[in-house]
């Protein structure tokens, strides 16, 4: 079942990709909605594409090497490679918090506007939340 998902899904993306190919093609003056679709769709189609693709080259390569599968899976599950995968993702999001406060700020001084601005803030204050939210979600559990 999971093999011929990772088949639809490659499908998939390669479908989306040639819509997106064919829609900017032909629409000579698009208006309204029809202005960033075919772009959507080559985003979306080269991302699945590449994601079941991926993963139909993961299984075959697990096929024909059992054991350095079996040692990929030992990695993957070990608890100090999951510890510093974590910690990965932790200082990047300490960077990220930074990174992301210093654009929304060049963006207010550049005079860009509130309509552009707003979003990111709403995602800016969304992720912080979200953050607050598992920390106490965690405190909580110990």
């Amino acid at each position: 079942m999971k093999k011929g998902m990772d088949y639809l899904i490659t499908a998939i993306g390669l479908l989306l990709f040639g819509l997106g190919v064919y829609l900017i093609k032909t629409i000579s003056d698009p208006q309204g909605i029809i202005i960033p679709l075919p772009y959507i769709c080559l985003g979306l189609g080269c991302g699945a594409f590449g994601h079941g693709l991926g993963n139909i080259v993961n299984n075959r390569a697990a096929e024909k090497h059992p054991a350095l599968a079996k040692q990929l899976e030992i990695d993957t599950k070990d608890e100090r490679n999951v510890m510093l995968g974590n910690m990965a993702k932790a200082r990047g999001y300490d960077m990220m918090t930074f990174v992301f406060s210093a654009l929304l700020l060049a963006f207010a001084l550049m005079g860009v506007s509130f309509t552009i601005i707003i979003p990111f803030v709403i995602a800016y204050i969304f992720v912080h939340g979200y953050a607050l939210y598992q920390r106490i979600k965690i405190e909580k559990e110990q």
